[in-house]
């Protein structure tokens, strides 16, 4: 296992849908144990594939001493009215917006023998979820801020040192 760079905003990988990963593809066993050792340092979340630069279609999470991952992960269901939140991003580093989640999420994917599951939660699970997903979408949590706040959030980045 390796703890991987994270790719910070302006990366092309992050804007680029990620491809799904077929069951036995023998890059999806490094790329999970990867996606486990990376998120599980101190203050992370989530941690989608495209963030370390792999354009497949698998994230990590890392929840209040819950850590797993997804592959293939479809967003499956969202419940409640959507609220405004303080979300950061690894590849946004240093900076959090509100942005309107989800109170409750429910994700599919499958494991790396196949198998079919189900990660689902509330609070800051359901934010993570969403989250990680829209990253392998190739969108990154910025595009959903209100547009006065991501103009804000913008002239912000551009004036990071890591920018």
């Amino acid at each position: 296992m390796a703890e991987r760079t994270i790719r910070l905003f302006g990366d092309p990988v992050l804007r680029s849908a990620c491809d799904p990963i077929r069951v036995g593809d023998a890059r999806a066993s490094q790329l999970i144990e990867d996606l486990l050792e990376t998120v599980q340092l101190p203050g992370r979340a989530g941690l989608a594939a495209n963030q370390i630069g792999v354009g497949l279609r698998a994230f990590s999470y890392n929840i209040d001493g819950d850590v797993g991952y997804v592959i293939n992960p479809v967003l499956a269901e969202v419940q409640g009215e959507a609220e405004l939140v303080d979300e950061g991003c690894l590849s946004v580093p240093g900076f959090y917006f509100p942005r309107l989640r989800y109170p409750f999420a429910r994700v599919t994917g499958i494991d790396l023998d196949g198998n079919s599951i189900e990660v689902s939660g509330e609070g800051l699970m359901a934010q993570a979820l969403q989250h990680e997903t829209d990253h392998l979408d190739g969108h990154l949590y910025i595009e959903g801020l209100e547009p006065t706040t991501k103009k804000e959030a913008m002239r912000m980045i551009r004036m990071a040192p890591w920018y």
